[in-house]
C-alpha cells in the first residue's frame, strides 16, 4: 500500500521534467485579507499604513506539504498632485525538494472617483527565485537525470500590474502578474517556465438593519486562460464598543471548502481559516492559514497627524 510520503513524492515526480510549467500561484484561503498579494494597485490606496504576514500549511498530514509565508507592507505616499501608494512583500513557499522565494517593490498612482472612491493604477517589480535541494531525498535510480545532484537555483525578474477600485461599501480589482512569462534555468537539465495569471476579486459590505452586523461578500477569479478556479466567499462581522468579531465561509467549486473565523483586538486583526479539500485530498488533511495585520490612519497633513488608530478591514 503506498504512503502518504510515496504518494505525494509519486505527484512530484510527475511534475520534475525537463521543462515544468505553473499553473497556479498560491491560494490563500482569507484572500481578501491578502489583496495586495494578487494586485499592486491596491498599495496605499486607503490611505492608511498597513502590515500583513501570512502562514499557511497545505495538505497536512503529507511528508513534504507545501508550506508558504507572505509578509508585506504598504503606505500612502504624497507627492506631486495625486496620492501614491508604496509598497514591499517578502514570499517563501516550499514543496518537498522545491522552494521558491520572491521579494517585490509595488506603486500605486491613485485618484479621487466620486465623492468617497478612489481608483488605483499599480505595478510591481520583483526577484524570483526558485531552488531544487535533493538531500535527504532517496530515489530507485541515485543518478536519474531529472534530479541534480547538489542544491542548484535560479533567478528571474518578474513583472505584475492591476486595476483597483476602492469605495467604503464596494471594491472591485483587477491584476496579471508573471507578465514577461518568465523561464527560470536550474542547473543544466531542469527549468521552470512560469504562464501569465490574470486575477478578477471583488466585494462589498452589506449593513444588516437595526443589528451590528455586516455581510461582507466577496469572490476571486483567476485562470491563465487555459485553466481556471473560482472563489467566493461570505464573512459576518460583528461590532460592538471598538470590538470587532467575523466568520465565514468560502467556496470554490470542485476543490474545496474554507472557514473563516478572526477578530480586531487593540489595532491588530487576527485570523485564522481551515481549507477543507472536496477531490483529490482526505477532507481531514486540508490547509491551515494563519493571517496577522495591523492598520492605521497615516495623514501626513492633518493636525496630530500619524495619530495611531485601530480600523476595520474590508
Amino acid at each position: 500500500m503506498m504512503t502518504k510520503r510515496l504518494a505525494l513524492l509519486s505527484g512530484l515526480l510527475m511534475m520534475v521534467v525537463t521543462v515544468v510549467r505553473a499553473q497556479w500561484d498560491v491560494q490563500f484561503s482569507d484572500y481578501t485579507a491578502l489583496k495586495s498579494f494578487y494586485n499592486p494597485a491596491v498599495s496605499g490606496t486607503d490611505g492608511m499604513l498597513s502590515v500583513q504576514a501570512a502562514y499557511s500549511m497545505q495538505m497536512v498530514g503529507y511528508d513534504d506539504a507545501p508550506q508558504t509565508m507572505y509578509v508585506a507592507a504598504d503606505m500612502p505616499v504624497y507627492f506631486l498632485g495625486p496620492r501614491h501608494g508604496a509598497g514591499v512583500s517578502f514570499f517563501n513557499d516550499n514543496v518537498g525538494i522545491f522552494s521558491t522565494t520572491k521579494i517585490s517593490l509595488q506603486y500605486a498612482c491613485n485618484v479621487k472617483i466620486g465623492r468617497k472612491g478612489r481608483l488605483g493604477i499599480g505595478v510591481q517589480g520583483g526577484l524570483m527565485t526558485e531552488k531544487i535541494d535533493p538531500s535527504g531525498m532517496k530515489l530507485e535510480m541515485s543518478n536519474d537525470p531529472a534530479f541534480p545532484s547538489s542544491a542548484q537555483d535560479g533567478d528571474c525578474v518578474d513583472l505584475g500590474a492591476g486595476l483597483y477600485y476602492y469605495h467604503p461599501k464596494m471594491w472591485l480589482g483587477i491584476s496579471g502578474q508573471h507578465l514577461l512569462e518568465p523561464t527560470i534555468e536550474i542547473g543544466e537539465t531542469n527549468e521552470v517556465s512560469i504562464s501569465r495569471m490574470y486575477y478578477l476579486m471583488g466585494g462589498c459590505n452589506i449593513k444588516v438593519k437595526n443589528s451590528l452586523f455586516t455581510l461582507q461578500p466577496s469572490f476571486l477569479v483567476q485562470s491563465d486562460f487555459t485553466s481556471w478556479r473560482e472563489d467566493i466567499q461570505c464573512k459576518a462581522l460583528y461590532e460592538y464598543d471598538g470590538k470587532s468579531f467575523y466568520g465565514g465561509l468560502g467556496y470554490s467549486p470542485s476543490t474545496s471548502v474554507a472557514f473563516l473565523a478572526g477578530g480586531i483586538f487593540h489595532g491588530i486583526c487576527v485570523g485564522y481559516s481551515y481549507q477543507m479539500y472536496t477531490e483529490g485530498v482526505g477532507m481531514l488533511n486540508g490547509s491551515h492559514e494563519l493571517v496577522v495585520g495591523y492598520k492605521t490612519d497615516l495623514d501626513l497633513f492633518k493636525k496630530g497627524r500619524n495619530r495611531h488608530k485601530s480600523v476595520r478591514w474590508l
